[in-house]
């Protein structure tokens, strides 16, 4: 039962995570995780301080309003997959609202129930043939990539009698934008010889030496992105160079309730990571959710894995590293061109990293400009913008960032989620495209 105490008080405490049970069979067991839902529902119908954050929350409020007593008790348990559904772990309502997360007594972990909840439905029910395909990240990217499919899967992307096929047979919206593939691939471009890299220094917490987590997206679809890392950091005299292999982090599969498929997309990965930390690299990644994934999810989910420590530890968001070496003084600050008015999204997965502005604070450094930040989500999620089912409402949790974006009429837009970045400046009527805060850097350099 709430005491009016914890009402009143709720957590003035640093947030905490517990790890995932995920592979104990009580995790799944419908029963004990409907008396979970129920018990937090409740909490949060009582609070509802996180309506305006998501769809899930304004889902979870209608059933209890429509319902016959307009309490939890109220609700048909078989509609509260519905309430799961609409959750996309942006991590938001854990990190920047929730007055009663960990270590608060009432433990509500609101993103990692509705996580818990995505994984019984994938093991009750498994998924669409869509899901299947779209969180199917390598694999796509390897197909679409191929030269001359590249180019006829970029066309067909832009037709619209295509596009309404598509939105017919896997459920694809019309509207939504679709990423460009390459066969130009970062990891073909990516050429260098050992004498071409900078000394690596040490400094602060930092080796001075990075491997780059291209990550699927990174290396077909954005590869243009991986030079401006490239660039920057060498401009930086930070030696970077490509981790050798990779498959996808594994955050596509996470959303969709597959741990099975993290699982074994860990057991691949880690144990290149881990041996690169070992050899004296820092890590790094140029999408939020990838960094993310090793930052909090995998701990999460393999608390005792010393390799996954081990790479958590040396995983960074790009900015980060930049902003912890120019607290060393070794940051070049010798910029060639201003970038003038910048409006910055920043990503929902960068947000809930805990490490503050970094990417606002670096190029705050550039003279003459001026970054309007932006803190709201883009509601893109990879997935979800794109879903025929769920794409309005995408466009709606956007609305605001847009307006502020058409608000401000700015030179550049910029997000770290590139994803995201699309997402807003296909909405927008101010800007035709977003820029990723490092190819401003870049640019800023005169590079």
């Amino acid at each position: 039962m709430r005491s009016e105490k914890s009402v009143r008080e709720g957590s003035l405490e640093a947030p905490t995570r517990h790890p995932l049970d995920w592979q104990s069979e009580a995790f799944y067991d419908r029963q004990s995780l409907n008396d979970e839902l129920e018990r937090v529902f409740d909490i949060c119908h009582g609070c509802r301080r996180c309506v305006s954050l998501c769809d899930a929350f304004p889902t979870l409020f209608d059933l209890v309003d429509e319902s016959d007593t307009m309490e939890v008790d109220g609700v048909d348990k078989a509609d509260y997959h519905k309430v799961a559904d609409q959750c996309y772990l942006c991590d938001l309502c854990y990190m920047t609202k929730c007055p009663y997360v960990p270590p608060h007594e009432w433990a509500v972990d609101f993103p990692h129930l509705m996580l818990r909840d995505k994984a019984a439905q994938f093991k009750e029910k498994g998924t669409s043939l869509r899901n299947r395909v779209m969180t199917s990240t390598d694999t796509v990217g390897k197909l679409a990539s191929i030269p001359v499919v590249d180019v006829t899967v970029n066309a067909l992307n832009q037709n619209s009698l295509f596009r309404k096929t598509l939105a017919g047979a896997l459920q694809v919206h019309e509207q939504a934008p679709l990423p460009r593939y390459h066969s130009d691939t970062l990891r073909k471009r990516y050429h260098r010889s050992a004498a071409e890299l900078p000394t690596a220094l040490a400094a602060g917490a930092t080796t001075g030496k990075v491997a780059l987590y291209v990550t699927c997206y990174g290396n077909y679809n954005s590869p243009e992105l991986g030079e401006d890392f490239v660039k920057v950091f060498h401009h930086n005299h930070i030696p970077i160079e490509l981790v050798p292999k990779e498959q996808c982090c594994g955050m596509p599969k996470l959303e969709l309730g597959d741990l099975q498929a993290v699982a074994r997309l860990k057991q691949a990965n880690i144990p290149v990571l881990s041996k690169l930390v070992d050899e004296g690299y820092d890590l790094i990644a140029p999408i939020p959710s990838c960094v993310l994934m090793y930052k909090q999810e995998l701990p999460l989910m393999f608390p005792d894995d010393e390799d996954v420590k081990k790479v958590q530890a040396a995983f960074y968001d790009p900015f980060e590293y930049l902003w912890l070496r120019h607290k060393e003084g070794l940051l070049n600050t010798e910029f060639k061109q201003a970038l003038g008015d910048i409006s910055y999204q920043v990503a929902c997965h960068l947000r809930v990293q805990n490490i503050g502005l970094k990417t606002r604070d670096v190029l705050s450094l550039v003279p003459d400009t001026r970054i309007d930040t932006i803190e709201r989500c883009s509601g893109h999620d990879g997935t979800y913008a794109v879903k025929r089912e769920t794409h309005a409402k995408s466009v709606k949790i956007a609305r605001p960032v847009v307006r502020k974006v058409d608000e401000k009429q700015p030179d550049h837009f910029s997000s770290d989620c590139p994803m995201a970045g699309n997402h807003i400046a296909a909405l927008a009527d101010s800007v035709d495209r977003a820029a990723h805060p490092m190819t401003l850097l870049r640019r800023a350099y005169g590079l």
